[in-house]
Parts: C-alpha cells; sequence; structure tokens
C-alpha cells in the first residue's frame, strides 16, 4: 500500500493490513534510528562547532555527539518517535509538512535548551553543575605550564613564611637578585595573620651557595623571625618520551571538603599525571550571603593515550554527584612548546 493510501484507512482497516504495518514501523525505524544518529546529529555537532569553535575540528564534533549520544537520542525519541507514528499512520498528505514543521520547532528549543551553548552567560548567581556569571569566569582560568628547567643552570625552590609584615617579598626578592637569581614562578599570599611564600630561582651554578646564604642570612628585619627553606632541584633528564597527552582541567562549585581529593583520585585512576594545579575561594560578589565558590585550574599529562570516553563518564558523573562544573580539554600545542624548550 501507498503511504497516502494507508493514512487514509481508517484504524480498523489499519489493523489488519500487515503489510501496511511492516511499512509504518520501517519508515519509523529509518528515520529515528538511521537518519538521526547517522545523518542528523552529526552534521548538528559539526556545524554547532564550526560557528562556536575557534578552531573547528569535526571529528572533535563527532566524538561529542558520541559522548551525548545516549542522552540525545533518548530526548529525541520522547518527541518524534510519538510524532512520526502519528504522521506516517493517520497524516494526510497535505497535512504532513505542517506535522513535521511543527514538532521541529518543539523539537529546536528543547535541543537548543540542551545544546546549544548561548553565549550569554545568566547575571543571577546560581551556582551548581551550570556555570553563571561568577563560577563562568572561575571556570574559564587557565593554569600556565610549569617552567622548563635549563640543565645549564642551578634550580632552586624556596619557601618563605611567618608573621605577615610589609617588605617580606622584597627582602626575599633582594636576596635572590643580589646573588644573581632570577625568580621564574612563585605564589605568594597571605592567609590570616601569616604570610607565605612559596618560588622558583634558578642561577648559574657558581652562585648557588651565595643565594642559599643570601636567603638563609634573614639580612633585613621584614624576615627576622621567618622559617626560610631552600631545596635544590635537580634536573633530571632520563631521556623519557614526550608525553602522549596533555590537557586543561578546570572546577568550579560550592566549596565543600573533599572536591580536590575526588579529582585528583579520578586523574589518577585514569593515568593522568599532575603538571600543574592552583585553587582559589571566593565569595560571589553580589551576595556574600551565597554559598562560597570554590575553583581550580590545572595541567595533567600522560605518557600514553588515555581513555577519553571513560574520562568523561568519570567527570560527568563527578559533576552530578559533587554539584560541579568540571571539564577535561586536550591542549597538544603544549606538548609542543614543551618538546621545543627541551631540545
Amino acid at each position: 500500500p501507498t503511504p497516502a493510501s494507508f493514512a487514509a484507512k481508517p484504524i480498523s482497516e489499519k489493523v489488519r493490513d500487515l503489510p501496511g504495518i511492516r511499512s509504518l514501523f520501517a519508515q519509523v525505524f529509518l528515520d529515528q534510528c538511521v537518519h538521526h544518529p547517522l545523518m542528523y546529529f552529526p552534521v548538528f555537532y559539526m556545524i554547532k562547532d564550526a560557528v562556536t569553535s575557534d578552531s573547528p575540528d569535526p571529528v572533535r564534533a563527532v566524538r561529542q555527539f558520541g559522548t551525548n549520544m545516549k542522552e540525545d537520542m533518548i530526548a529525541l525519541w520522547k518527541v518524534w518517535v510519538p510524532s512520526t507514528f502519528l504522521n506516517f499512520a493517520f497524516m494526510p498528505m497535505y497535512l504532513r509538512i505542517p506535522w513535521v514543521a511543527s514538532t521541529s520547532l518543539i523539537w529546536t528549543c528543547i535541543l537548543s535548551t540542551m545544546r546549544g551553548g548561548s553565549d550569554q552567560v545568566p547575571s543571577n548567581e546560581v551556582i551548581g553543575p551550570y556555570a553563571d556569571a561568577t563560577s563562568y569566569e572561575l571556570l574559564m582560568r587557565t593554569a600556565m605550564p610549569p617552567p622548563s628547567l635549563n640543565p645549564a643552570h642551578a634550580h632552586v625552590l624556596v619557601t618563605v613564611h611567618g608573621v605577615d609584615r610589609p617588605g617580606m617579598v622584597a627582602a626575599a626578592s633582594r636576596a635572590v637578585f643580589d646573588a644573581g637569581g632570577n625568580l621564574t614562578t612563585g605564589k605568594m599570599i597571605k592567609l590570616g595573620g601569616e604570610f607565605a611564600v612559596m618560588m622558583h630561582v634558578e642561577c648559574e651554578p657558581a652562585q648557588l651557595s651565595q643565594l642559599r646564604e643570601n636567603l638563609h642570612a634573614k639580612k633585613s628585619t621584614a624576615l627576622a623571625g621567618c622559617d626560610v627553606e631552600t631545596r635544590q632541584v635537580v634536573v633530571v633528564n632520563d631521556g623519557s618520551p614526550r608525553p602522549a597527552y596533555s590537557a586543561h582541567v578546570r572546577l568550579t562549585g560550592p566549596d565543600q571538603p573533599g572536591l580536590v581529593m575526588r579529582l585528583t583520585e579520578l586523574l589518577a585512576q585514569h593515568g593522568l599525571n599532575v603538571e600543574h594545579i592552583q585553587t582559589e575561594q571566593h565569595v560571589p560578589p553580589r551576595n556574600a550571603s551565597k554559598p562560597r565558590l570554590f575553583s581550580l585550574c590545572g595541567i595533567v599529562s600522560s605518557q600514553l593515550e588515555p581513555d577519553s570516553r571513560a574520562i568523561e563518564d568519570s567527570i560527568k558523573q563527578m559533576r552530578d554527584e559533587l554539584n560541579v562544573t568540571c571539564m577535561i580539554e586536550r591542549d597538544d600545542g603544549w606538548l609542543l612548546r614543551r618538546g621545543s624548550s627541551r631540545a
């Protein structure tokens, strides 16, 4: 039977028309299980990636659909399977296009909500798995790669902590400068009434003793009573291959115990090595009575290519359990820069 003649039959005749019923199910199956997963969604993700990404990658876009396939297909079928059955079984030919267009309008609204990726960040304070104006800014922060150590230089890890007072950083940096040292990377922060400094310093090997002597001498009164520790960092060039994988990791959400533990345990389970992580706690600026926000950004690497699908599944589970936003974004550009600095 033709689609038009089957649709025109009364229900009593439809249920006895076995060839027509087989044709109906075949049409629904081809539309929902072949056309949508193999054509519609891959094209949608590729177009979305081309429009929203600075460096479009069709392969990455299709992989993203693979990650979201189960959720996307279930949402699609909830709308389109009933609509398609009604369309093919009952709609006369002149009403089929209006029916499909009406269903498409509803489905487009649903898909835009699920996967639209609007550039408009909501201004209201919504703390949780979806980034608001505050947590979105925190989520987009990026940690810099750890410094590459020049094997021709001596390297020292310096820590200073003591009662906070003016001039502590100036005194420590002066001690480094007077010995011919160069401060490359550091973290300096006030915690209550204490002040702590951690920094990496490099210098010529012949100046290493003078550098450590200057720091431990505490010539400035600003360092009097402070605990100063220096530890030489040995540059190891064991000929190990460059990591095969590198990625930025970011997390933000309501501050709670165990966030760093859960994330780093997840990373370790998938064989990812932490290269650099920095964390901060924040008070929402517009409403100090709301929960504090926690943010983390870092870089991880692996000598082997990890199972990206398994990592994404674990991240999704952690997001749902802890009510946070978390993402891992691959960045092979850092591997290239790291490789060139080692050469």
